[in-house]
């Protein structure tokens, strides 16, 4: 008798109604993987885009299984993988599908055994998102004593670069947000200057910043290059209000003695060792409490509808994370 287990598949992209809850069969390993009973499953920008239709270019189609990131226990080994790992409470990631199940599978090597006192719902909130703030911000050669303008600062990737920002020794954090509210909690994780979704609204804040991390990309991202100080550079990171506009460029060059750079950045990038070690050593630091995972909420498998339409509608703060 075949098991099986509950998945979500999106049957349609566009609306958060096209995805459906349904059985699946339930996965074995395969030669160096591992799969674990999911406890809780992270909900990221990515997974919005994916589902909404407009990431072109990775062949997805109807049946496709959301998500990237999980935590929980693993239940089996496949050929080649240390039968110790059975049993032990893991962050995994599944690749850019896959993650929104009640069994995951994972290579090995995206597996990563969770601190003692991490729970599996503060697992999924940094598991991504505080490596893509780490090794943005090291892709911009950030320095101590430079001002940072993290663009997009409500989400989970935001809220991770303005904590290792401001533990970084960067003279400013500035932030662009939606509500007073959001700032205020934004400035108690480390953000100094709290703007608009257009960058204004602070009249103490940086006129241009030395660097500025873009999680949103879009229409506003060339007046984003205009906040740029001389030998600024500018790390886009995602682009959940769409590709910025075709002819970006022209505001580099039309500034081109600022000798401003813009670059974009991809996890894919990062050699597997040096990423893992900097993802074990971020789990470890909140397990210390000395990096906060900021949890919207958390809802069950069956509401991953509603978790996507909280997303497109912008009232997220941090991330939302469901569970079996």
């Amino acid at each position: 008798m075949t098991r099986t287990m509950r998945a979500v598949t999106i049957e349609s992209f566009g609306d958060p109604s096209g995805m459906v809850v349904g059985e699946a069969p339930a996965p074995a390993p395969g030669p160096g993987q591992v799969v674990l009973e999911t406890e809780a499953i992270g909900v990221g920008g990515v997974d919005a885009v994916i589902r909404r239709g407009t990431l072109s270019g990775f062949g997805f189609g109807p049946g496709l299984v959301p998500g990237s990131e999980v935590a929980g226990r693993v239940t089996a080994v496949g050929a080649g993988v240390d039968a110790a790992w059975v049993g032990r409470r893991v962050w995994a990631f599944t690749g850019t599908s896959g993650g929104y199940v009640e069994q995951a599978v994972a290579r090995v090597e995206d597996v990563v055994a969770l601190p003692e006192g991490l729970s599996p719902v503060d697992a999924v909130t940094l598991g991504s998102s505080a490596p893509v703030a780490h090794f943005a911000l090291t892709h911009a050669h950030l320095a101590a004593g430079e001002s940072v303008l993290v663009r997009g600062a409500a989400g989970s990737i935001g809220i991770a670069a303005v904590q290792l920002a401001a533990r970084g020794g960067a003279s400013a954090v500035a932030v662009t947000t939606s509500s007073a509210g959001r700032g205020e909690r934004l400035r108690a994780l480390g953000a100094t200057h709290v703007l608009d979704r257009a960058g204004n609204g602070d009249p103490d804040a940086p006129a241009a910043y030395d660097v500025v991390v873009d999680i949103v990309g879009g229409a506003g991202t060339p007046d984003f290059i205009d906040r740029l100080a001389p030998n600024g550079r500018m790390v886009v990171v995602g682009a959940i209000a769409g590709m910025p506009p075709a002819d970006f460029g022209a505001r580099l060059l039309g500034a081109f003695q600022q000798s401003r750079s813009v670059g974009t950045f991809s996890l894919d990038s990062v050699p597997a060792a040096e990423l893992h070690a900097v993802r074990v050593a971020q789990l470890a630091a909140a397990a210390r409490s000395e990096l906060h995972a900021v949890v919207h909420e958390v809802l069950s498998l069956d509401q991953v509808a509603e978790a996507h339409r909280r997303m497109d509608a912008g009232t997220v703060f941090g991330r939302i994370v469901l569970v079996p």
